[in-house]
């Protein structure tokens, strides 16, 4: 009785693959993701963006990538991060889920008027992009004295 079980989960699973593969080409790659800790695409690396009265500060969550190979910019107040990650694969396995990104990405950012360009720092430290863009001296909120 359960022999049969074998053959047919292997032809189950091959025909779920196919039908997945199809679906990927009909709706494209902007179709939500498919499980509840799966992150959409172009969300890689995932982002947190906070701010003080000194400053933005971005962190990007990337780990296993070469912070050499990271391109950061700031033109027109769009901070701009790009790169790409790739993932060693066995030719001969047969994957049925892939959640890691692997690929080139990139990631834009509208920042407030008030930054300074001038004055960014970044650091890469555990997985972890800091981007520091620090806010334009003038626009700081300044305490006035009374007399």
């Amino acid at each position: 009785m359960f022999g049969i079980l074998g053959d047919l989960d292997d032809s189950l699973f091959a025909d779920f693959r196919r039908m997945q593969e199809q679906m990927d080409e009909l709706f494209g790659p902007d179709r939500p993701p498919s499980g509840i800790r799966s992150a959409a695409r172009g969300s890689f690396p995932p982002i947190n963006v906070g701010s003080t009265p000194e400053r933005v500060d971005v962190y990007l969550f990337a780990a296993g990538l070469d912070p050499d190979k990271l391109d950061v910019s700031i033109q027109q107040n769009l901070l701009t991060i790009a790169g790409e990650r790739r993932l060693p694969r066995e030719e001969d396995a047969n994957y049925f889920r892939q959640e890691r990104f692997d690929g080139e990405f990139r990631r834009v950012l509208s920042l407030p008027d008030d930054v300074d360009p001038g004055r960014v720092d970044a650091a890469y430290r555990d997985g972890v992009l800091h981007i520091s863009i620090h806010r334009r001296e003038a626009a700081r909120p300044r305490r006035i004295a009374i007399k």
